[in-house]
């Protein structure tokens, strides 16, 4: 009975609107192209984002710095061989507790106020990296601004994916690892020129603008359903989709949506594969992703790319491969309405293989002197070694990283949060995007721990060989598991997952 009431329904959201009579289809398809231009959406979804660029600054902060705090002439900041490990994943730790934590604070604070709330822990955690005097300040600050990332790496995709149109969820569904990537790169310049002070400093701006803009901004009208606040719920739709738009007849679709899964889930429910199905995949393709090794390279790029002696000033090069990042980034969002995400995650994990292989083999066969080390020279001693190449083979290390950015940031990047935003189904968003964000750091720390141990021990090489085998397995998940929602609402992806029937994808 379900399946027939559900039927109708699907066709007569689809963007194409072929069961109308061709007047009612023109009158929607307007109001359609209205929806996607209402600017307010946009407005809203950047202020969002502009907590995923605190994240990607935080992120890879330690690239800069670990060099500068080696040479540091203070014993009390001063970082060794034992402490650099700490500094460098201690961040994935805090973000791994702000994703527990967002399990409880996505549902009881809802999307927007959660994304606030991540700006204190944020503004507390820069302010001690500015001021550190000690090693456990600076420690502290990495937990704390990591907490922060895992709070909004939580909230923030799922924020965007319940007040977007579903006409263009794919591209704005990029947007934050657009701006985390743009995050990065900034963070990246601004090391040219700044002190580490300086730059933790710098952090505290995008954290102070999107709590002032996200005050003005509405709440999801899915969450503030699920609370029974229905005006509130109308009022915010009617904001994010215009005056002049069939927001009324959206609205309904939503409201019976959330009245069918009013419910809190019980333990027996995660037998139904409606939950259980959804929850694995987004939760694999987050560790798969971890798996990939992207935390570890862009937290010890720095000591990468000097460790391998590439052509350029390793500062250089770190900004290079950022601004790498944010075009690919930038051409994932363009193309994942319209190319779909399955492809875009072929390819991704394709460019991935490939480019950890490459980077693996030319480590293990190229002489010590063509990369700079010698046998017992460790990755971190390696941090303050001049860049001497020999001759242009060096460049290989760098376009292989830089391969490897391109290909993660124009799939596996953006796609697993967007799709972790997607399928999750609504009475269980809230805490499945905290345990999938848990999932997610717990597996970068623990990998970003050992990272600079087992290439001391067993030589750069294996790690990259390590994630060249990861990057095939993501191509055969996606393959095997991984749904294709482009073009398709929340509802229709429930459905989907409520019947098994492939007809609500197509």
């Amino acid at each position: 009975m379900e399946r027939r009431d559900r039927e109708p329904l699907v066709r007569k959201t689809s963007s194409s609107y072929h069961t109308f009579p061709e007047s009612t289809a023109r009158r929607l398809d307007k109001e359609y192209l209205r929806s996607l231009h209402n600017k307010r959406l946009y407005l809203a979804v950047f202020a969002a984002v502009l907590g995923n660029f605190s994240f990607g600054f935080a992120l890879v902060y330690p690239s800069p710095v670990i060099p500068a705090l080696e040479a540091h002439p203070s014993p009390a900041l001063r970082l060794d061989q034992h402490t650099v490990p700490w500094f460098g994943s201690v961040f994935t730790l805090g973000a791994a507790a702000g994703g527990l934590s967002t399990m409880l604070l996505n549902d009881c604070l809802g999307r927007k106020l959660s994304i606030m709330f991540s700006a204190l822990p944020s503004a507390l955690g820069y302010a001690l990296l500015a001021g550190a005097q000690g090693l456990w300040m600076l420690l502290l600050g990495r937990v704390l601004t990591g907490y922060a990332g895992g709070v909004t790496s939580a909230s923030i995709p799922v924020y965007i994916s319940e007040i977007s149109h579903p006409g263009v969820r794919g591209m704005l569904g990029a947007c934050p690892q657009i701006m985390a990537v743009l995050g990065s790169l900034v963070l990246y310049a601004l090391g040219l020129v700044l002190d580490w002070r300086w730059l933790a400093v710098a952090g505290e701006v995008p954290v102070l603008a999107m709590v002032l803009l996200l005050c003005f901004m509405p709440n999801s009208p899915r969450f503030l359903l699920s609370q029974g606040k229905e005006e509130e719920a109308l009022g915010s739709l009617r904001w994010l989709r215009g005056e002049d738009t069939d927001y009324a007849r959206e609205y309904e679709q939503i409201k019976d949506s959330v009245r069918k899964q009013s419910r809190r889930v019980s333990c027996a429910e995660l037998k139904d594969p409606f939950l259980y199905k959804p929850i694995l995949i987004a939760g694999v393709m987050r560790f798969l992703q971890q798996l990939s090794g992207v935390t570890c390279i862009l937290v010890y790029l720095q000591p990468i790319f000097k460790k391998t002696s590439v052509i350029l000033k390793a500062e250089y090069d770190a900004a290079l491969v950022g601004l790498v990042r944010l075009s690919a980034v930038a051409i994932a969002a363009v193309s994942m309405d319209k190319a779909g995400r399955k492809i875009l995650l072929f390819v991704s994990a394709g460019v991935m293989l490939v480019s950890n292989l490459t980077m693996g083999l030319y480590i293990h066969f190229e002489p010590a002197s063509h990369n700079g080390t010698v046998a017992n020279t460790t990755l971190m001693s390696s941090a303050s070694l001049p860049a001497e190449p020999t001759n242009y083979i060096t460049l290989i290390p760098l376009l292989a990283t830089m391969f490897f950015i391109m290909g993660y940031a124009m799939g596996w990047g953006p796609i697993t949060w967007l799709l972790m935003s997607e399928i999750l189904p609504l009475k269980a968003r809230g805490v499945a995007s905290g345990l999938c964000v848990l999932v997610s750091w717990l597996t970068a720390f623990t990998l970003t721990q050992f990272f600079l141990p087992v290439v001391n021990a067993f030589g750069l090489e294996v790690p990259f060989l390590f994630f060249a085998v990861i990057s095939a397995g993501n191509i055969l998940f996606t393959g095997c598991c991984v749904p294709e929602t482009k073009g398709r609402s929340l509802e229709q992806i429930e459905a989907f997952f409520r019947t098994g029937r492939r007809s609500f994808l197509r």
